[in-house]
């Protein structure tokens, strides 16, 4: 039998006019933490878009490229991008077979992708996807409403590092980014 690997909690958040998307670093093989420093977010495009992923990496590698080769199609448009890559995702049968999911975002947009052919814009400006989600986005949208003077980066900051104190796929070792 195959281990399952488990990682992964990334956070995106829109705050007074800044988007920041961060993640953590852990990755799980079956009980087992099998590295603790995985790059989770990638910049593309000049760093004006920002991504993050979770599920498996070689899956999650091959959604990056061909999202950047449509962000390229469709002149940096993100969510047209996002949608044209959502509808491949669905009807290509290998596409079909990744497991992994994507946040997205520019310096006006956030967007999940999923694997269903989903593109979400999230409710709140809070995305979250991963093994964490549910802990970091509920941190989020608390620290959204009880502390707004937090920025967008702080925020993230703060929801991964209440993931990590309870989820177990979760770790502190953060990596935040911010398009330019």
């Amino acid at each position: 039998m195959q281990a399952k690997i488990r990682s992964t909690t990334v956070l995106g958040i829109r705050h007074n006019g800044e988007i920041a998307l961060g993640a953590d670093g852990q990755a799980t093989m079956d009980k087992h933490v099998a590295k603790s420093n995985v790059r989770k977010i990638r910049k593309l495009n000049d760093g004006k878009v920002v991504t993050g992923f979770a599920g498996s990496t070689a899956d999650a590698f091959m959604l990056l490229d061909r999202f950047e080769e449509k962000l390229g199609a469709y002149g940096q448009n993100l969510k047209r991008a996002a949608i044209e890559l959502a509808k491949d995702w669905r009807k290509d049968q290998y596409l079909r077979k990744l497991e992994a999911m994507m946040v997205v975002c520019d310096k006006d947009e956030l967007l999940i992708l999923s694997g269903t052919g989903d593109v979400l814009e999230p409710d709140s400006d809070v995305a979250a996807i991963g093994s964490g989600a549910m802990y970091a986005q509920a941190a989020a949208l608390a620290l959204k409403k009880h502390a707004p003077h937090l920025t967008a980066r702080q925020m993230v900051e703060e929801g991964l590092h209440i993931a990590a104190d309870i989820c177990i796929y979760t770790n502190h070792n953060l990596m935040v980014e911010q398009p330019s």
